[in-house]
């Protein structure tokens, strides 16, 4: 069997994965505290390092490294944290973080289930009981609960997330930030919740002393061009695997229409 198109196949699949993730990227270019992610792949060296290091498997044994795919293998993908650019808003429960660090929220899915989040979308308002909420109405946590205010009284954050009403701090924003953020998973549109790894370890959590920006939100951190730039080259280097592919179509076309005859 001709390996050659399965080489090209996985080359396109692999491509097709990147695609998917700058497509998302573009989609989310104006989301508020988005984070841009990225595709990896794997190739046979950087498997075949982890095979020989491998110590699950019994000592003084023979070791299976598997079977032979001269194909490219689809990585993990990862989220790029770094700082977006501030958008002025004016608007006193627009919040954004200067620094590392996430605001942290309760929220609660359909079946009425509580849990703790993490988000650097910092669109809050506040709802009808006088509760600082996110946009999906999901309450902002402060050191010490949810943050009650009187929606009737002028209100000022200050860098450090200490909120004043009438010259008085009634509360202070839970800001959140973690160790390792490779234990961090996005939930849902623009949350992250920490997990487990396969040992059962986790990232330790802190409070971040990261400036509190009232009045400004953290745009995207994704850059239109080099995005497109990028969907370019991954289309043509799609285009190329296409091409081995139908190379080599014709080639067993002729094998059988042509040789077959002599």
């Amino acid at each position: 069997m001709l390996k050659g198109l399965y080489t090209a196949y996985t080359g396109m699949i692999n491509e097709q994965n990147r695609m998917d993730v700058l497509t998302n990227n573009l989609a989310n270019a104006s989301t508020v505290g988005y984070k841009k992610e990225g595709a990896t792949s794997q190739a046979f060296d950087s498997i075949l390092s982890y095979k020989i290091k491998d110590a699950t498997e019994a000592p003084n044994t023979a070791k299976r490294l598997g079977t032979v795919n001269l194909g490219v293998k689809i990585g993990e993908n990862y989220t790029d944290f770094t700082q977006g650019s501030f958008r002025i808003t004016g608007n006193t429960y627009d919040l954004a973080l200067a620094g590392e660090g996430f605001f942290t929220v309760r929220f609660e899915n359909k079946n009425g289930e509580t849990s703790t989040k993490y988000t650097r979308d910092g669109s809050f308002t506040l709802n009808r009981q006088g509760y600082l909420v996110t946009a999906d109405d999901d309450y902002v946590m402060g050191m010490r609960g949810p943050i009650r205010l009187n929606p009737l009284l002028e209100t000022r954050i200050d860098e450090t997330g200490t909120i004043y009403q009438n010259g008085e701090a009634v509360a202070v924003l839970r800001i959140t930030d973690f160790e390792d953020y490779d234990y961090l998973e996005k939930y849902g549109e623009n949350y992250y919740e920490p997990i487990t790894d396969a040992q059962g370890r986790t990232t330790r959590n802190f409070v971040s002393d990261a400036s509190v920006k009232s009045g400004y939100l953290e745009m995207a951190n994704v850059q239109v061009v080099s995005e497109m730039v990028n969907m370019i080259a991954v289309t043509r280097a799609y285009e190329s695997n296409q091409k081995i592919i139908q190379a080599y179509d014709e080639t067993l076309e002729n094998a059988v229409t042509q040789i077959g005859r002599v």
